[in-house]
């Protein structure tokens, strides 16, 4: 699990079967000091996360797979939680 905050939204004319539905967010994954950690991530969301909402990630691809309900998703990364401010 990574801690991520939301710096934007991404639309898309053609998506993967498989995300049909999810909302696309940019999220800038953040280290254990608070600061940024790497770069920014495509992330799908089904919660609700919002422009400088804090968001709990994940990249395990077998929970990707299961939650998108399919073994060929290009998804690697979507938001588990919102985390409390």
């Amino acid at each position: 699990m990574q801690l991520g905050r939301v710096i934007g939204y991404a639309t898309a004319t053609m998506k993967h079967a498989s995300l049909s539905g999810w909302r696309l967010l940019v999220v800038q994954p953040l280290g254990n000091q608070g600061g940024p950690d790497g770069e920014p991530q495509l992330a799908l969301d089904h919660l609700g996360g919002g422009q400088g909402d804090k968001v709990i990630l994940t990249s395990d691809g077998s929970i990707v797979r299961e939650l998108v309900g399919s073994d060929k998703t290009p998804a690697r990364w979507i938001v588990i939680g919102l985390a409390d401010t």
